[in-house]
Parts: structure tokens; sequence; C-alpha cells
């Protein structure tokens, strides 16, 4: 019982200021009176004394609790994001056979291009917790690895266990654009977006650029473009240029690292800014409770004053 009290808050606590106010006026305010004389008072002060006391404490309990419910006491029973304005988000990755490559990363050159994208990706994913995040994989077809989804914890695991030629040693860079479209075109959100990384020249599409290029601008789906070394950005540059997207070159790890950064940033939900909290209300019983200590108030007072 204590433990739910507790977690009873006001919608607008300072409304509870208002009773420093009645304080200060009942000690300055008060109304003045003709004056008499009255033999043997004390003894009508001592038998009225009780009656008054209780009229008292009846006043106070109908003010108090009257603030106690204009301050309206809540409980937050639960908190619904509204989902429509996070992201949907399809991240492309190449696994084709040139991310074997090494050399990718200055301080370990051990590590071949696709453990550093491994990495990265990952560390993005997680910072993503508001964003409905899907992984599709490309070489020489293409495969979804992760459907859209907000378990980012799955989804790091997904990208763990990914590997180099999963899907083929060619690059279907293209194919796996009209995938990642065909995902997000059924979905309501307003931001739609598509991260494609990639290290080579399209090998094995057979979906002409045209089309791709048509499907994004229908749908309203903006293409982010990553080339790993020196990648032909050509056609990198007609997919974001068409959709409003940006195209970034990363030559090593930490231009890689620094590229998923500026996209966090130019890609901000709006979920935190748009939350329906579930209430349940209080002030129903201090209002009740004031209103029938006015009713006792009113009652006696007036009783009192027929003595």
């Amino acid at each position: 019982m204590l433990d739910e009290l507790l977690t009873i808050k006001f919608e607008y606590p300072y409304i509870l200021l208002i009773i420093v106010v009645f304080l200060i006026c009942n000690k300055y305010c008060k109304a003045k009176y003709e004056s008499f004389y009255i033999p043997h008072l004390e003894i009508f002060e001592k038998s009225s004394g009780m009656r008054s006391s209780f009229i008292t404490i009846l006043k106070w309990i109908t003010i108090l609790f009257s603030i106690i419910a204009l301050a309206s006491p809540v409980k937050e029973l639960d908190t619904i994001k509204n989902k429509k304005d996070g992201i949907d988000m399809i991240i492309s990755l190449d696994t084709s056979g040139s991310m074997r490559e090494k050399g990718f990363n200055p301080s370990n050159t051990s590590q071949n291009r696709w453990q550093v994208v491994q990495e990265i990706v990952n560390d993005f994913v997680s910072k993503r917790i508001n964003d409905n995040i899907g992984i599709v994989v490309f070489g020489s077809t293409v495969m979804t690895a992760s459907p859209l989804s907000y378990d980012k914890k799955a989804q790091e695991r997904i990208i763990k266990s990914l590997n180099i030629g999963i899907v083929g040693d060619k690059t279907a860079l293209i194919n796996s654009i009209a995938t990642s479209i065909n995902i997000l075109k059924q979905k309501e959100t307003k931001t739609k977006i598509i991260i494609a990384i990639t290290d080579g020249e399209d090998t094995a599409s057979n979906i002409p650029l045209s089309v791709v290029l048509k499907l994004a601008k229908k749908y309203k789906i903006k293409i982010y473009t990553i080339a790993i070394g020196r990648a032909n950005t050509y056609t990198l540059k007609e997919l974001s240029n068409i959709s409003g997207g940006k195209t970034f070159v990363a030559y090593t790890k930490n231009d890689l690292k620094d590229i998923y950064i500026a996209i966090n940033k130019l890609e901000k939900s709006k979920i935190d800014q748009n939350k329906i909290v579930i209430k349940e209300y209080y002030f129903f019983y201090p209002l009740m409770l004031s209103f029938l200590s006015l009713l006792f108030f009113v009652y006696f007072k007036n009783k009192r004053e027929k003595l």
C-alpha cells in the first residue's frame, strides 16, 4: 500500500502552494468584530470550545483536500511510444569476396574489411533503440538476414554470425537496394531509409538502376551509400542523389566510424517526443472527502449559530 502511494505524483504540484496562502490569511486576515462585555463568558467558552475546534478541523480538511484535488494526483501506469514517429531502416551490407581484403584498420592490419564493418554496424544498431531496423546482405545474390525489428540484441547476434561469401563472392548492390525498398514500401512511418555499404562495383545485379531509382522516389525512401576504399562511386551517388540521401567514402576504420556518427546525427528519431502516457487519476478521492467535510462544516456551523 505504501509503495503504491509513493508512485502517485501531482500533475500540477505548484497548486499545493495555495495552502501557504490560506495559512497566512488565517493569521493576518481575520475579520474584526464589535466587542461586548459578557459576564461569566468563560463558562460559555468551555461548553463551546470542543465544538468550535471540531468545526475548525472540518474547515481545514475542506481546504486541504480541495487543494490536493486541484493539484491532480495521478499514477502513471504505462507509456506507449508512437512508433510512426520512429524510423524504418534497412542496413544493406556487402559480404562479397573483396571484403576479405585487409589493411582497412591501420591499428590492426590483421582485421579484414568485413570484420571492421561488423564491429561498427553493431555499435550503430545498438544506439538506434527507437528504430525499426532490418538487415540485408548481398554478394552474388541477396538475403534478408533480419526483418524489421526493434530487438537490437537479436540483430547484433545476427550480424556477428554473418560471414564473407555467405551469398556468393560477387556484388549485387542494386538488387539489394531493390530488396530493401520492397521491405520498406509498405510501412507507414514518416521516415524510411536505407544505408548501403560496399567496396566494389555492381557485378551481379539483374535489376536496372533506373527501376530502383524510380522505386526509391515513388516510396520516398532516402538512401545513404558508403564506399569502402577506392570503390566506384557513380552508382552510389546516383542512388543517394535521387532519394535525398548522401554518399560517403571511407578509407580507414576511423573514417567509417565517423560516417556512421554523421548518419546517426542526420537521422534522429522523433519518437521520444511523441509518447502517450496512460495515467490513473485520483483527484476524485480528495475531492469527495473535501465535499463531505464541507457538508459537515456547514451543518455544525449553522447548528452552533442557532444555539
